[in-house]
């Protein structure tokens, strides 16, 4: 029990030291990006590339907020908060997921403001240096998102999941700008208001997203069929282990509750069916690490019960 315990504590600080240095490399980035496309776009008068430093800018708060989240989300359980704080993590991506939302809707009210105004005023043709600085972020962009998101699925973690998803976000944000600065010195500016709004459609389908997988993970949703089916083959394979009257779930942030009900012949003692329920408990917290605590309780295999216990 106590090794389990603590190589699952070992496992959650080296989850937090993952993100936290995933999120110290992003907002690097970020900055020295952001401060490379605004004097781009001022240099080469490109709008849209002065509004892509700005969107590259804010995710520096949205990186900021993960690490707020996965700080609380790491603390240990103490008397007031006796399963831990992992929620703190959802409640951390939903805010990132509201965040994104409003970045897809601000970049697609601007884009639909331009196709509006786009005849009565002047095309400003922008500078060639736009369209290099446009490339760069999306190149740079795309990395972080790869880099972000194989992170945030190495340790089941929402908010940094939905933190690569606003490097996809600047990612598209910044093919809108290349295609608008091409546009406009081809003589068609309108291509940059519309991929804006198109961008705007992707965006807030990736919002949603975040912001669903954040609720389920708060409202004691189970686990995927599979794993739970999983789980039931592992319990099984017990020894001393002759059925399953129940097995339920729940997730807890990034983390796992599970309560079974092992059926064990009626003639064993107390003893021995404690520790039949204890080689379960540990078998289900050895064999799935998001399993934070598995509790076990043991029914008697009655044959008169027709299959429900007493």
């Amino acid at each position: 029990m106590s090794f389990i315990k603590t190589t699952q504590q070992k496992n959650e600080k080296q989850d937090a030291a993952v993100a936290m240095r995933v999120s110290v490399v992003s907002i690097i980035i970020n900055l020295a990006l952001s401060l490379f496309k605004l004097l781009a776009g001022i240099f080469a008068r490109s709008g849209a590339m002065i509004s892509d430093a700005v969107h590259s800018a804010s995710d520096v708060l949205s990186t900021f907020v993960v690490i707020v989240g996965v700080k609380l989300a790491g603390k240990q359980p103490d008397s007031d908060h006796p399963y831990g704080h992992e929620r703190m993590e959802c409640v951390a991506a939903v805010v990132l997921a509201v965040v994104l939302a409003g970045t897809g809707i601000g970049i697609g009210f601007s884009g639909v403001q331009k196709i509006v105004s786009s005849g009565s005023e002047p095309p400003q043709i922008p500078g060639a240096l736009a369209i290099a600085a446009a490339a760069v972020s999306i190149v740079v962009k795309e990395i972080m998102y790869q880099y972000t998101k194989r992170a945030a699925k190495k340790i089941d973690s929402g908010a940094l999941m939905a933190d690569a998803w606003h490097h996809r976000s600047d990612a598209l944000s910044s093919v809108g700008a290349l295609v608008g600065v091409v546009g406009a010195r081809m003589g068609l500016p309108v291509l940059d208001p519309l991929a804006s709004v198109i961008i705007c459609v992707f965006i807030e389908k990736a919002a949603i997203d975040i912001f669903r997988d954040a609720i389920d993970k708060m409202v004691d949703k189970s686990c995927p069929a599979e794993t739970v089916g999983q789980m039931r083959e592992v319990i099984m394979q017990t020894e001393g282990v002759l059925g399953i009257d129940e097995l339920k779930t729940r997730l807890f942030g990034a983390k796992v509750y599970a309560e079974v009900e092992i059926r064990v012949a009626s003639d064993k003692t107390i003893v021995e069916a404690h520790n039949i329920a204890e080689q379960v408990h540990r078998a289900m917290e050895e064999s799935f690490p998001s399993v934070k605590h598995c509790t076990v309780h043991v029914n008697p295999d009655l044959p008169d019960d027709s299959g429900e216990q007493q």
